[in-house]
């Protein structure tokens, strides 16, 4: 009797082990986010285009690159959509609400691509979609942390990922740019 249960527990475990790790590469349509509006937006709605997650600021020596993901945008429109999250957690460069935001990027830079609220991009309030680009239990791939604003995450029209690019690298880049020509 004692083996027997011993037995059932080990295999329940192991069961439970194998059930949770199969569990864990999950899709990016699975998920959603808020728009910079307050709408509600399933990432779903992006199949069979490449995505460009990018967390943007107002307020960072990169912010210039809005005007290159603007143009990155257009270009590729039938290929690509760009996604800008705002993130306040690098130097406190982006400190406006949604509405100075949106603004900011509109009369600035002319941004027409899609913008969430602002959200967190690593530590305990991580948004799930970048605890997807950041884990390779989830993306399948690889394991990276945002090192700061305007790190770039491309995921494939299948919603497989790709890569990440650090802030250095310019939206227009080749790195970037060959996946869609």
């Amino acid at each position: 009797m004692k083996k027997t249960l011993t037995r059932l527990i080990f295999m329940g475990l192991l069961s439970m082990f194998f059930k949770s790790n199969a569990q864990e590469i999950s899709s990016i349509y699975d998920l959603t986010y808020t728009s910079i509006t307050g709408e509600k937006v399933s990432l779903e709605m992006y199949k069979g285009k490449y995505i460009l997650f990018v967390n943007v600021a107002s307020e960072c020596g990169f912010t210039s690159q809005y005007e290159g993901l603007e143009k990155l945008a257009d270009t590729y429109k039938n290929k690509l959509v760009v996604l800008g999250f705002p993130c306040d957690q690098f130097g406190g460069q982006e400190p406006g609400n949604s509405q100075e935001i949106m603004s900011f990027c509109k009369e600035r830079y002319g941004v027409t691509f899609p913008l969430s609220e602002k959200i967190e991009t690593k530590g305990d309030n991580q948004h799930e979609i970048y605890t997807w680009l950041t884990n390779k239990k989830r993306n399948g791939s690889s394991d990276s942390s945002v090192k700061w604003n305007f790190q770039k995450y491309l995921v494939s029209p299948k919603g497989k990922f790709i890569d990440y690019y650090y802030s250095v690298t310019k939206p227009l880049s080749e790195k970037i740019t060959s996946h869609f020509e």
